[in-house]
């Protein structure tokens, strides 16, 4: 994974700032979705290292229907296909999806709780966030029952483990010294 990553920063940078230039992060956003999710299926994958099977034949497949032949989109697509990297579109995506997010000042927090969240409390959290990090916060919310209660907040800088298990974790380890 984190060789996959490597090799798909500079993609993703590059996606990023010829979207950027051209107002077209969401645009460019929804074409990376889409190709990433082709990249993903299993029988699009073995494609990618077949000798048989041409460059301009795999940015076909990974193409959303609704992009021009002639966009930068494609010529993107074929740089990758032409290195045969096709196969790094979900990393690429999920690069390019953060830069989008930095630049918009956004921050993604993936919130696991041992309960589902109800809308109130998921606006309470995001407006104390939003207060702490001086951001706009997008929630990814997941329910683990094992957590026992509370909740596991990871800004992907920061992990604030409000859990029971973790506290009891914390509890053990201190005890054990």
């Amino acid at each position: 994974m984190a060789q996959a990553i490597t090799l798909a920063r500079p993609y993703a940078r590059a996606a990023f700032e010829v979207a950027h230039a051209a107002g077209t992060l969401a645009a460019w956003s929804q074409a990376l979705a889409f190709a990433a999710a082709v990249a993903k299926d299993p029988r699009v994958a073995g494609f990618g290292n077949d000798p048989r099977v041409l460059p301009a034949q795999l940015v076909a497949l990974h193409l959303p229907p609704d992009v021009a032949a002639d966009s930068p989109f494609r010529r993107f697509l074929a740089e990758m296909a032409e290195q045969r990297r096709l196969v790094l579109l979900p990393e690429v995506a999920e690069l390019f999806e953060a830069f989008k997010r930095e630049s918009e000042s956004q921050l993604l927090v993936k919130v696991t709780s041992a309960m589902a969240l109800d809308a109130a409390q998921a606006e309470q959290l995001k407006v104390s966030l939003k207060r702490r990090f001086k951001r706009e916060i997008e929630l990814d919310t997941r329910v683990d029952a094992s957590l026992l209660a509370g909740v596991v907040i990871d800004t992907g800088s920061e992990v604030i483990d409000g859990s029971a298990r973790g506290r009891l974790a914390k509890l053990a380890s201190t005890l054990s010294h």
